[in-house]
């Protein structure tokens, strides 16, 4: 799926490094109420802001589709509202078994879960959007 603002990648793009990515992921203020897709919009402008191009709905192998893909294989996934920590968890450690993916970060809306550093070797991060809003939920 590709909206009319997403940067492609290019045929060989440049890979963008995993602080650069969540450098622009933590200036994302959205109100705590909004919907989901405002929530995509919001991480799509900042992305577009920080001209890291990236890829959207990537489907990484059969019933595995990834929210976002940088290159370089920064992975982002997105959860609105507080996901079931265990699907969570089960999600990530499919999605870094992927050649596809060297490094993923996990956008929730509210804490769920201790997420390991690494999974599969690949480091994993975890962006609690409540935190960013200064309130915990």
């Amino acid at each position: 799926m590709t909206s009319p603002a997403q940067l492609t990648f290019a045929a060989d793009p440049a890979p963008v490094a995993v602080d650069q990515v969540l450098a622009a992921l933590r200036r994302i203020r959205i109100h705590p109420a909004a919907a989901e897709a405002d929530l995509y919009a919001a991480i799509s402008a900042q992305l577009l802001a920080a001209g890291i191009p990236f890829e959207r709905e990537v489907r990484l192998g059969p019933r595995n589709r990834i929210d976002y893909l940088i290159p370089g294989g920064v992975g982002i996934e997105v959860k609105k509202g507080k996901p079931n920590s265990r699907t969570l968890a089960e999600q990530a450690d499919r999605y870094c078994r992927f050649d596809q993916i060297q490094a993923l970060i996990l956008v929730v809306e509210r804490s769920v879960f201790t997420h390991p550093d690494r999974l599969h070797g690949k480091p994993v991060h975890y962006l609690s959007l409540n935190r960013l809003w200064g309130i915990a939920l």
